[in-house]
Formats: C-alpha cells, structure tokens, sequence
C-alpha cells in the first residue's frame, strides 16, 4: 500500500473521527427490544423454506422462537450444532439470497424477517459465556487439517468434539483464513474473526501451525504419512489475470491484498488510497474493495465488469449498499488495456456483448482516469499435489467430500461445490468431520 511512487495515492485522506464512523458496525445489533420485536415476526413454518435456503440448514423458526421465548443461550447452541462459525456468517452472509430471500414474509411484504441480525443477536450474546461444547474421550486418532479457513475451522473443531486430536496448518500469520484477512473491516469489527477463533479453539484438542504452506513447509504425502486423515481446505490463493496490457503498471493490485492490508493495519489512516479508485470485477470481493475505497476518502470509486448487472455475483443488497456509498458500476465492459508512464493514469475498457459464442468485445471503448486500480476476477487454486482430480480448477470431490486420493478430504473453495461463502464452507468442513469420524470408527471397529 505504499504511495511513495504513486502520485494521487495517499494516506490520511479523512479525518479519525470520519474514519470511525465510516468503519463503524454495519448493521448494527439488535438490542434485546429490537430482537424480540423482529422475532415476533416469524411464522414459524412447519416447512420453512428458510431452513432449505440455508447451506448449513439451521432449524431458523427453532432458534427465532428460542428468542421469542428469552432463551438467546438455546438459540445460540440451535446454530452452532449446524454452523459452529455462525457469529461470522450472521454477518457475512447475503442473507437476502440464501435464509431471508427464502421467507414467506420477504414473498408476502417484501420484509422477510431480519434471520441474519437476530442469529447474531444469539451467537453474541453466548458466546461472551465461553466455548459450550466438550470433547469426547480422546481416540487417539490425529487428523491434520490444511487451511485455517471456515471448512478447516469447522472441521477441526467437529473432529475435536468426537474426541480427534487435530493440527491445523495455514500459510499465514494468523488463524482465520477468509475471515480475517478477506471480509470488509466494517462487517466484522472490533476484532471479531479473531475472537470467534479463540472461542472456537477453546474446545481443546486443536492446535494450530501458523506460517506452515502446502508445497513449501509440508506436504500431503508426508501429512498422509504421520496422520489418520487429512482435511484440505486451504481456499483459492492465487487470483487470476487481468489479461489487458499494462497490468504491471505501479498502481495495480489485487482486491484481496487491499482488504487484508485494510483488515491487519493498525491505523486506518495510515492506509493509502487514491483519488480515482477504478475496481474490476463484480463479485462480493470487487463491492467490498469498492466500498472500503470510498469510505477511505477516494473521491471517485468505479466498479467495472464484463457482463450485464444482473449476471453479477455480489447480491443484489450489496450493489445497492455500493451505489448508496457512491461506488459507480459499470457493466457490460472488460479491461483492454492500462495507460501510464510506469504508473497507471488511466485504464482503456471495451463494451462487451453476449452472442452464441460467449462475451465478445463489440470494438467500441472508453476510458477511465485512475491512480489506483485493483483487481477483483476471481482466484485460482495453486500447488495442487499430485493425485488429487481436478475439474474446472478445483479439488473433485464426492458428496461426503472424499477426494481421489484414500484418506484425504476437501471442502470450501478449493473444492468443487465451494462457492466463494463463508456458510457453504463451513458446511463443507463440518460434514467431512462427520465423515472422517464414521471411517475412523469403522476402522476402529
């Protein structure tokens, strides 16, 4: 993030206080009034398609009448026996998609019931009670899990409550995966991906080796090796290209080293930001890096991408909350190229049109002034070992989440079915769990 050589870049654009405010918790919580007033909403429907919506499939009316009833604690433990990271994904969720675009009310009113605040509401106020579950007698059996992500989390701590003894390892500093380094800072504030995680390890029977990378510090023959199971969930770390001239640029960098570099300062004011800040792609990374850009102080924030509006991932309440914040979206565009003498100035698009044959660039282009650009179009997988199938560049897997290799699980988005969620890979981690444990009684029956 440095501005050194980047003329138009700066730190320090907006005041603290500014600042605070801009970055402050978004939405805010329920108090126990406002909870027990969204709660009265729920029908609580014998068939609820809000259960169904869910990845995890939560019984949501059992936990919404818990609350109703003044039993935020059982309401609490109603989540987290389906998602044990349900404080996370009661904030990051796009609810509006999955659980409450589900609701008869959203289908009725069009105000479905408020299902992620009031999970919140929940998972907050009992997990300031400590970490409720406890381990089974220990089997002795040792499972390594790679990647300290929602699957390897839920894995591990599903695995550690049958009583495994678990090793997670991750290639970074910190435990947390997409949660701590790739949510936007005013989704998860004060400090919270860290705190679930040491809620969540609090079990027991998990330790964590930070700093420890696939392919470079360990590696799956030798994890296969040493223990009874292995659990891949290391996430898609490298991002793609942006395929235009000029991406070397100063100035050019991916979304997701913005948000993290967002997410570890200190200060926020230290972190530097430009005056045009131009954003590609259209998915949830792209809104949260255009989002964030404005609330820094960037003065024009643009996300451009390659096809129609409603083709793109974010949801449709995270394009608005973009618009509302004065991110401009532009669609139906892709990179062609971007200008500078060293450093980006400007960055050439080119319309786009859908034919028999996919996206074709329709000749027609314009153009952007820029000083900062990040990019924002998808990861890849890297240093995938040998032996493991692969299919649209992940990890091929069964419905128990069993890889081509004996012994050897994946789950989030690393794996087929990932689909760049925090719940989706959270429900990954925890149903391999639940298959490594009924392998690992078989065998030791």
């Amino acid at each position: 993030m440095s501005s050194h050589r980047t003329p138009g870049i700066a730190a320090g654009r907006l005041p603290d206080q500014t600042l605070a405010q801009n970055f402050a918790d978004y939405p805010p919580p329920l108090d126990a009034h406002e909870a027990a007033v969204a709660a009265d909403r729920c029908y609580f429907c014998h068939d609820a398609p809000c259960i169904t919506a869910c990845p995890t499939e939560i019984d949501i009316p059992m936990f919404i009448r818990q609350i109703s009833t003044g039993t935020a604690d059982a309401a609490a433990m109603t989540i987290w026996d389906q998602n044990i990271l349900g404080g996370m994904c009661a904030r990051v969720c796009p609810v509006e998609q999955l659980c409450e675009g589900a609701c008869v009310r959203e289908a009725a009113e069009g105000k479905p019931v408020e299902i992620g605040r009031l999970q919140r509401y929940a998972t907050d106020h009992a997990m300031d009670r400590g970490q409720p579950y406890t381990r089974a007698a220990p089997t002795g059996h040792r499972i390594a899990v790679v990647g300290a992500g929602p699957s390897g989390l839920a894995a591990a701590h599903r695995l550690a409550r049958h009583g495994h003894d678990v090793t997670i390892f991750d290639a970074r500093p910190k435990a947390g995966g997409l949660n701590e380094y790739g949510i936007a800072t005013y989704k998860t504030t004060q400090d919270f991906a860290r705190r679930e995680v040491e809620w969540l390890l609090d079990i027991g029977g998990i330790t964590v080796e930070a700093g420890k990378a696939l392919g470079r510090d360990i590696s799956l023959d030798g994890l296969r090796a040493d223990f009874d199971a292995v659990f891949l969930g290391m996430g898609l770390a490298g991002v793609n290209a942006l395929r235009a001239s000029g991406e070397a640029h100063e100035g050019v960098m991916d979304a997701v080293d913005f948000i993290a570099a967002l997410r570890q300062a200190p200060d926020r004011a230290q972190v530097a930001i430009g005056r045009d800040v131009v954003v590609i792609g259209g998915g949830m990374t792209a809104v949260d890096a255009a989002v964030q850009a404005r609330l820094l102080g960037a003065e024009n924030v643009t996300m451009v991408y390659r096809r129609s509006r409603d083709r793109m991932s974010a949801s449709q309440h995270e394009q608005d909350h973009a618009t509302t914040t004065g991110v401009k979206i532009i669609t139906n565009a892709m990179p062609k190229a971007v200008h500078g003498n060293g450093q980006v100035s400007e960055i050439e698009f080119e319309y786009t049109a859908e034919g028999p044959d996919g996206l074709r660039g329709t000749g027609e282009t314009f153009s952007l002034r820029a000083d900062q650009v990040f990019k924002a179009i998808g990861q890849m997988i890297e240093g995938v070992p040998e032996g493991l199938r692969l299919e649209g560049g992940k990890i091929v897997v069964d419905d128990n989440r069993r890889t081509s290799l004996p012994g050897v699980w994946a789950g989030g988005d690393c794996a087929t079915g990932g689909e760049d969620l925090t719940v989706t890979a959270v429900a990954h981690g925890r149903d391999a769990a639940e298959d490594i444990h009924r392998m690992l009684a078989a065998r030791a029956g």
